[in-house]
């Protein structure tokens, strides 16, 4: 399908479709700071295919989305939630299902926790609590703090971002599992290249939060799914326990080995998972535990979505 720019609130959002309107919608929230490349155009071909609406788009200040110059966003954490909602209204979606990774899945949580009549049912991937809880929660990866503290990239020269992107990724990617180096690169390089203004993305890093819905998780009452990774290095296999615990009736799905994000060897698992979960006759529950031990020695950080 063809791109779409949609105006929301003022700021103009590029968003993209897969499969047949009258199926039932799949709206995609990537983490902040990425575009909706990172949800892989074979992934949403894949959902499709499974009998779904599928829609992604680009953050402000991500992909061909609305840009502003380091500094001058002018906008909150929370707005990006809103921003979610314009594009189902864009659609003339009253509702949907929505799936957020990192990031994404806390603005998925903010607009569960503040327009619940917005959403059929959540799905969170790689993420953890978007309002704070009783559980405590583990730490990053020694190796994530390293590179988050370190690593550098000169933002005016586009070989310097592709080679940090692709580093990032490596450590996101965890230990475990081979890392495909080529398909990333290409990945990062059409990112890079395809948007308006790159630098722009790091107005992410910076966004204020906006007032936070004041509701606990405990009172999200659509059917939802977590998905995690047992070797995520940002958000450790506790985080998607905790957040699994705090929602009632949720599913935590476990991913053997997996890191942070939608790696490709996982796009069946996680597509089998979302269309089930996403059934016209309701969700097909997952078992508490699916793979994967209780705890795992791998750390977590906030609102980097990758």
């Amino acid at each position: 399908m063809a791109e779409r720019m949609v105006d929301v609130d003022g700021a103009e959002l590029c968003t993209e479709t897969f499969g047949d309107r009258s199926d039932p919608p799949v709206l995609l929230i990537m983490g902040t700071g990425a575009s909706m490349l990172w949800w892989e155009e074979g992934f949403c071909r894949m959902l499709a295919e499974g009998g779904r609406f599928v829609i992604r788009y680009d953050h402000r200040d991500t992909g061909r989305s609305v840009t502003r110059k380091r500094g001058s966003s002018g906008y909150t954490g929370l707005d990006l939630a809103g921003d979610a909602v314009g594009v189902l209204d864009a659609y003339g979606i009253p509702a949907a299902h929505v799936v957020g990774v990192s990031a994404g899945g806390a603005l998925a949580q903010l607009i569960a926790l503040g327009r619940p009549d917005r959403i059929l049912s959540l799905v969170l991937i790689s993420t953890s609590r978007a309002v704070p809880g009783d559980r405590e929660l583990p730490p990053p990866t020694e190796e994530f703090m390293r590179f988050a503290s370190s690593a550098e990239a000169d933002w005016s020269h586009t070989a310097s971002v592709i080679d940090y992107l692709v580093e990032y990724a490596r450590v996101l990617a965890g230990s475990r599992r081979q890392f495909d180096e080529t398909a990333v690169r290409d990945l990062v390089r059409r990112d890079v290249e395809r948007a308006h203004r790159f630098a722009a993305v790091r107005n992410h890093d910076s966004l204020p939060e906006g007032e936070r819905p004041r509701r606990p998780l405990s009172s999200i009452s659509v059917p939802t799914l977590v998905i995690h990774g047992t070797a995520d290095p940002m958000f450790p296999f506790g985080h998607g326990e905790a957040l699994s615990e705090a929602i009632p009736g949720a599913g935590l799905l476990a991913l053997e080995g997996a890191g942070h994000g939608v790696d490709r060897a996982d796009w069946e698992t996680i597509v089998r998972a979302i269309i089930a979960h996403t059934a016209v006759d309701g969700p097909v529950r997952a078992p508490r535990r699916n793979a994967g031990p209780r705890r795992t020695d791998v750390g977590c950080d906030p609102d980097t979505g990758a």
